[in-house]
């Protein structure tokens, strides 16, 4: 005997013209009800009859939607938002993912899941604010509720599909969090040509995600459909609550734990800190420019160092809180500060330039990209000989670990090494006074000889730094 459905959508009526754009539907639900003692005492006291179905109009209506709208479905709990999302879904068919339907390794660290080089997954976690060090190595089972939200974007970005669709779109994450990441959903998919579909029951996002099309479903077969020109939005709405102030180290000592290379920073010039009441969003640290700087000569002429001391500004630290990236504020605390800091040009050395055009977006020109030095490629050739995975140099706890399992000669192969190829940043490992010069290489040979595995640890966390490549970027007041 076939069973009767208690519960079954009935679609009059559901189809997408690829050539217009335009969805129309007329979708309802029919109820059936069994007949139990209690269900009999409430037909009988409302007049209902028991044997009949009862059909409900969920949506009737044309629904324009193009394959680069923003659209942005809200309405209450109930209401139908995610039914119609489903019959959106259903004749989108392969060009549409959802993002429930990404594909998650809970236990790989994030940068051997996303990309299918390290450059572009790189990229990819940038692009949705998980662009710090310590994050790439993280998994996803470690992450917070809006990383791994991030995290899932990413992986729709990575998919191709042209419609990205979201039911209870950010629904799970505190307000400010939710903010932040529609603004860059709705940037992202901008730029990239791609489709945003959004329900959710919260209405505080139109701002942010800027819809081209907003969608406001109400109980029963009620919609209210607007159309908007298809332009992004300025800027997140939470910026503007933010200003822009002088700071002091304690400020620089609050965000520092965010910055891949900790906490020590040379002699300040000048700091200023981001802030939204009483919350550090971001801050950014000028010193006094090194002797020497690859790419600097490109665009200056040769300076004393008090000239340089007077006229030149080298950003050492750009840090912006996690909560808060993606939204612009690292182009913003550069731009805005630069004209502050009190000299004629800035420059500003970056490994993550490479992936994030910030400083280029603040007014900086990039002047040149510097590969790793003779000295520094002569010792990684080196550990690559002995068995080291050169991606891991940056963990000293990683590289006293290999330092532990080799033999004397070995050890000795790395100390040779290190003396053979000397550098500036080498010798300041052996230095009482970080900013005076080592003095003899005798001296330095000596030190290397007598290092012990800790102190080669740290020389080779140093060369792990060295062999990254940088931008070299620029800044003219004038």
């Amino acid at each position: 005997m076939r069973r009767q459905r208690d519960f079954r959508i009935r679609q009059f009526r559901r189809v997408y013209d690829r050539t217009e754009g335009k969805f129309t539907f007329n979708i309802s639900y029919e109820t059936h009800t069994k007949p139990t003692p209690r269900s009999l005492v409430v037909a009988e006291a409302f007049g209902l009859g028991i044997d009949d179905a009862q059909r409900f109009k969920v949506l009737d209506a044309e629904l324009k939607i193009g394959p680069r709208d923003i659209v942005y479905i809200t309405g209450d709990s109930g209401s139908g938002k995610s039914v119609l999302l489903r019959a959106i879904k259903a004749d989108l068919g392969e060009e549409a993912i959802d993002l429930t339907d990404v594909a998650v390794d809970a236990e790989k660290p994030l940068i051997e899941t996303v990309g299918a080089t390290v450059e572009e997954g790189l990229e990819l976690l940038s692009k949705v604010g998980l662009n710090d060090a310590f994050l790439f190595l993280r998994t996803y089972s470690q992450l917070s509720d809006g990383q791994r939200y991030r995290y899932r974007i990413a992986k729709l970005i990575e998919s191709g599909k042209q419609w990205w669709l979201m039911d209870e779109f950010a629904a799970c994450l505190d307000r400010d969090t939710a903010k932040i990441i529609a603004y860059n959903l709705q940037k992202i998919a901008r730029q990239q040509g791609k489709a945003v579909i959004a329900a959710t029951t919260h209405s505080d996002l139109q701002e942010d995600l800027k819809p081209s099309v907003l969608v406001h479903k109400r109980f029963g077969e009620e919609i209210k459909i607007d159309y908007y020109p298809n332009t992004p939005a300025a800027e997140c709405s939470l910026i503007r609550e933010m200003r822009i102030e002088e700071g002091t180290k304690e400020d620089w000592q609050k965000l520092s734990g965010f910055h891949y290379r900790g906490h020590k920073v040379a002699v300040p010039r000048k700091i200023f800190r981001l802030v939204r009441g009483d919350e550090h969003c971001g801050v950014i640290v000028y010193s006094y420019p090194p002797p020497a700087c690859y790419g600097r000569r490109i665009v200056l002429p040769r300076m004393t160092i008090q000239e340089m001391n007077k006229q030149l500004s080298i950003i050492n630290r750009v840090v912006i809180h996690p909560k808060y990236r993606t939204v612009g504020l690292g182009a913003k605390l550069i731009r805005e500060t630069m004209p502050l800091v009190g000299t004629r040009y800035v420059e500003l050395i970056a490994v993550m330039a490479k992936y994030s055009p910030f400083a280029e977006k603040a007014g900086m020109q990039k002047i040149a990209q510097q590969q790793s030095v003779e000295s520094v490629s002569a010792i990684t050739k080196t550990l690559l000989q002995l068995g080291f995975n050169l991606q891991l140099l940056g963990s000293e706890r990683y590289v006293r670990e290999r330092l532990q399992s080799l033999n004397p000669q070995q050890l000795s192969a790395i100390k040779t090494a290190f003396t053979k190829n000397s550098h500036p940043r080498f010798k300041k490992e052996f230095t009482v006074n970080r900013h005076q010069p080592f003095g003899k290489t005798s001296d330095y040979t000596l030190a290397i000889r007598n290092a012990n595995n800790e102190k080669i640890a740290k020389l080779i966390k140093i060369v792990g730094m060295l062999s990254q490549t940088k931008v070299y970027l620029f800044w003219d007041c004038k």
